[in-house]
């Protein structure tokens, strides 16, 4: 059985101003190395045999910070495990978004949540079969995290609202050909969001109102 631990990224600075964030490739800023250093330091605590990542730079970075805490340098990349794209709510604030696209209007170019499913899934499952037996780290995004919550968990209700903060970890298994969620803010993280690094930030406009529904 692979252990998958999906981690979301640290903060940017279009986190900290609250605009949504999708596949523009926006850096970490120095908080969101930060988070990723205490992130790293708390993953220590276990046992890793490699680290996965996005290959947008927020992701990767995260991966390479926690890579260098755990003394593992190689970092494979999946490009389906990109962050979800926004299409014409990428960049706004919120403010910007309701007034643009109030409620439930239609945003242009934005993937659905099903078409994001459709290709993160396999994507993780693919790593865990080419690694079986494995503990693996997933540097990812808060809406790919969030996807694979719905799609694994849809009648658990804890998550449901509850923001997946930067640096968060997430725990998942992989059994009978599919994925599992063993924790949602598994414990190993539960101090990754506390101490010097700033505001807690939730996921942006868009996510929030879905994960709420």
């Amino acid at each position: 059985m692979t252990l998958l631990y999906l981690v979301r990224h640290g903060e940017t600075d279009w986190n900290l101003a609250r605009r949504i964030q999708g596949s523009t490739d926006i850096p970490l800023n120095d908080t969101g190395r930060a988070q990723a250093e205490r992130t790293g330091a708390l993953l220590a605590r276990r046992s890793w045999d490699g680290i996965a990542s996005s290959p947008l730079s927020r992701a990767l970075e995260t991966g390479q910070i926690i890579g260098r805490a755990l003394g593992i340098g190689a970092i494979e990349t999946l490009d389906d495990i990109v962050e979800r794209q926004y299409g014409e709510a990428e960049g706004l604030e919120e403010r910007e978004l309701a007034r643009r696209f109030p409620g439930d209007t239609p945003v242009p170019g934005r993937e659905t949540r099903e078409d994001v499913a459709a290709r993160v899934i396999p994507a993780l499952i693919d790593l865990a079969e080419r690694h079986p037996d494995s503990n693996l780290i997933v540097t990812t995004h808060g809406g790919v995290i969030r996807t694979v919550l719905n799609a694994v968990a849809p009648t658990m209700a804890g998550h449901r609202g509850i923001p997946i903060t930067n640096g968060s970890v997430h725990s998942f298994r992989h059994i009978d050909g599919g994925l599992e969620l063993v924790a949602f803010d598994d414990p190993i993280e539960e101090d990754s969001v506390t101490g010097d690094g700033g505001d807690i930030i939730d996921q942006n406009a868009i996510e929030q109102r879905e994960s709420a529904g």
